[in-house]
């Protein structure tokens, strides 16, 4: 009963919060959820209510609840998880959370500052995520691939894991096209050879992405306009 008094007052604070203007904006950027599911709240009014509810204990009793019925709830989730500095319990959590998150947006605000403390741990679960049989965690796999194993910890066994992917889903396709045209930006030589393992979908739009980057070099989108 706690549990529901607590939700109840969490959905009080968040409508208190609402910009319609801004919910009909929102609700435009993430079509597959239904117009009814937005509040119209804010990220940086998110953020600051997910850390409040940190300080203030509430923020344990609110992640137990699932599913939540809103967008912004799930959102707060993400947040919630994203601040929390105990791996273990992140990991855990995420576990459970990750089967309902319906949708790119709160896919890709879920990024916990634990992670980057924890990256050999953390390995192994990626590879179990991508794997996976719900789209959003697949893409959110590849996304934490993306954010920690690019730069000098990286490994070619990576970019393949993230090629051998199949899948039909736009967002997980659209999630693989970022992770190799940031790989290129930042593994060129490397993660190059890969492209030519991607479904044509894929490798056009991962070219596209890096042909728009300014931390790509001219001479290598020289290269990259010819394998499109």
């Amino acid at each position: 009963m706690l549990g529901m008094t607590q939700n109840s007052n969490i959905l009080k604070t968040l409508y208190a919060l609402q910009d319609t203007v801004y919910r009909d904006f929102n609700s435009g950027l993430v079509p597959n959820l239904p117009r009814d599911s937005f509040i119209g709240v804010r990220t940086p009014q998110l953020r600051k209510l997910a850390k409040d509810m940190i300080k203030s204990g509430a923020a344990t009793d609110f992640i137990m609840q699932l599913p939540h019925r809103y967008f912004e709830e799930n959102q707060l989730h993400a947040f919630i998880l994203s601040y929390m500095r105990d791996f273990d319990f992140v990991i855990r959590e995420i576990g459970r959370f990750l089967p309902y998150v319906d949708n790119w947006a709160t896919c890709d605000q879920l990024s916990p500052v634990v992670f980057k403390s924890n990256k050999n741990e953390l390995l192994n679960y990626v590879y179990k995520w991508i794997k996976s049989e719900h789209n959003y965690t697949v893409r959110f796999g590849v996304k934490v691939l993306m954010q920690y194993w690019l730069d000098d910890d990286f490994d070619e066994k990576y970019a393949g894991s993230v090629a051998n992917i199949q899948s039909d889903d736009y967002y997980v396709n659209m999630m693989r096209a970022w992770y190799f045209a940031t790989g290129l930006a930042k593994q060129y030589n490397r993660i190059l050879p890969y492209l030519q393992k991607l479904d044509d979908w894929t490798r056009k739009r991962a070219i596209q992405k890096a042909l728009e980057s300014f931390r790509v070099s001219d001479e290598h989108k020289q290269e990259l306009r010819l394998l499109k």
